[in-house]
């Protein structure tokens, strides 16, 4: 169960809690932050991405990590990024069945959702799990 911190949720378009998540963290187009406090959500902001090159699957990684965020949801990830993640210290959890965001951060907080293992990332682009 999360109590206090910062969940990350690759979003589609504008983001926010009534959007939807983006299928691949690494090409979404903004990222809804979501503080959460005693178990509650209470404020929630919208960080845009920033394009990232061959081989900067790290860019998103240091753009959370600078942005204080302690736990990440995504339907899919590769191992590189996972492995920047966890050495940054940003718990990835795992969700592929719904698009909302608010459910999504709702389980989380729950403690209904998974911590992704090395045995379940992808191999990047576009494929899921």
């Amino acid at each position: 169960m999360m109590k206090d911190g910062r969940i990350a949720i690759p979003s589609n378009g504008q983001g926010g809690l009534n959007g939807t998540r983006a299928g691949h963290f690494g090409h979404c187009d903004v990222f809804t932050l979501i503080d959460v406090e005693n178990g509650e959500i209470k404020e929630v902001s919208i960080l845009q991405n920033q394009e990232h090159v061959q081989g900067g699957c790290m860019v998103p990684v240091n753009l959370l990590a600078e942005n204080r965020v302690s736990a990440l949801v995504v339907g899919g990830i590769g191992m590189r990024p996972l492995m920047g993640f966890r050495q940054v210290g940003i718990d990835v959890y795992h969700d592929d069945q719904r698009v909302d965001i608010e459910p999504v951060v709702k389980d989380l907080i729950a403690g209904k959702l998974y911590e992704i293992k090395n045995d379940q990332v992808c191999g990047g682009g576009g494929g899921q799990m």
